[in-house]
């Protein structure tokens, strides 16, 4: 497994952004999508295709990606992993980072399933969008 977190963090990070790691049959899953955005992919090519100008155009630099807790389960495909992603935005230079935790499931190498949260709480605070609290 130590192999298939190094490759999220070169993924994430931008140092190998081949999508070696993603099984062709990926099913991606963000439960806590912001309303007109997909909560599911069924494939690697539909989530690169959904991703890839989100991505092309989001205002930060990733800079580092640590670990914070690598849970194994029962099921020896299944992992649970909490990491913080850290980086600049571009257009105020301000450092930032948010948690994340995301279940994935991993057969022959490749994630076949990726389920995330977000903390959009803190992605909006650093990218200095209004915060809605009640």
């Amino acid at each position: 497994m130590k192999d298939v977190l190094r490759r999220i963090e070169d993924y994430f990070l931008g140092r190998d952004r081949s999508p070696d790691m993603w099984a062709p049959d990926l099913v991606v899953e963000e439960p806590f999508a912001p309303p007109g955005q997909p909560r599911r992919y069924e494939t690697r090519d539909e989530f690169a295709a959904a991703t890839q100008a989100a991505r092309d155009s989001f205002p930060v630099r990733f800079e580092s990606l640590t670990w914070t807790a690598v849970h194994e389960t029962a099921d020896p495909e299944v992992l649970v992993l909490e990491y913080e992603l850290g980086g600049t935005v571009l257009t105020t230079g301000k450092q930032a980072s948010a948690p994340f935790v995301v279940v994935l499931r991993v057969r022959a190498g490749k994630i076949v399933h990726w389920r995330e949260y977000q903390d959009k709480l803190a992605i909006a605070a650093a990218l200095g969008e209004p915060v809605m609290t009640s």
